[in-house]
């Protein structure tokens, strides 16, 4: 447990040294919320709706933190790792190579918990925020879609044999998904055609869960997406550890 918590700290220091996964995990949707806030203010998302956009848009923004973290800063990482011999090193010391992907996971972890923190209290405090739905069941479906984002990381942390290939397959997944998955701008607001292109995504079937519950809409209406979060979990898990190099 010593040990974890040394090479915990180790990483903390390293990820906020290189500022990336702080600036998109952190900085970038605190400023979306800021932004969205704004532009809608308390205006309500329709003629008919009993929320308002900002309260339709929380999940999404909530997600961008998550999305830095679990498809960038954790696949460059254990490539980065990789590339450098650095996991290889560990194999022969008496700290185990699990425990750095521990502390990795954990460091960026924490950075996706303080992003969504942060946008919640500069969206209830600077705009008068509420969730409709349950506070509870919201963080327990916020902690579903990041195990499954993570998991996503894993795979292609796993997948990627140097820093190079890792660059090229999380900017082809993470780009298209940060701005079309309704993370940055709303899905409600996309074209029909857009729409159909943003529903093949995962992140999009996750916001989607995100935004029902905060608006307050009944569980059973995302059963569909509950079974996708939970089966890409799976899928990306036995995968990663299938096809997982430590160097």
């Amino acid at each position: 447990m010593k040990s974890l918590k040394v090479l915990f700290k180790t990483e903390m220091i390293l990820t906020i040294r290189q500022f990336d996964s702080v600036f998109f995990g952190v900085f970038f949707p605190v400023g979306i919320i800021l932004l969205m806030g704004f532009i809608y203010g308390s205006k309500p998302a329709s003629a008919q709706a009993n929320y308002t956009m900002l309260q339709l848009s929380f999940g999404g923004v909530v997600a961008v933190g998550m999305c830095a973290t679990g498809l960038m800063g954790i696949p460059l990482t254990l490539a980065d790792y990789r590339q450098k011999k650095i996991l290889k090193r560990f194999k022969v010391t008496p700290t185990s190579p699990i425990k750095l992907l521990v502390a990795q996971g954990l460091t960026q972890f924490l950075i996706a918990i303080i992003s969504a923190v942060l946008v919640f209290l500069v969206a209830k405090f600077a705009f008068n925020f509420s969730i409709v739905g349950s506070v509870t069941k919201f963080i327990l479906a916020y902690l579903l879609v990041l195990v499954s984002l993570y998991s996503m990381g894993m795979l292609l942390g796993s997948l990627a044999p140097n820093m190079k290939v890792a660059n090229t397959l999380c900017t082809l997944i993470y780009f298209p998904m940060l701005f079309l998955s309704g993370a940055t701008i709303p899905y409600e607001i996309m074209p029909r055609g857009l729409q159909m292109v943003s529903d093949v995504f995962p992140l999009t079937q996750g916001i989607k869960l995100l935004k029902g519950i905060v608006i307050g809409m009944p569980e059973g209406d995302f059963i569909f997406q509950f079974i996708l979060m939970i089966s890409i979990t799976i899928l990306c898990l036995l995968i990663s550890l299938k096809y997982f190099k430590w160097e």
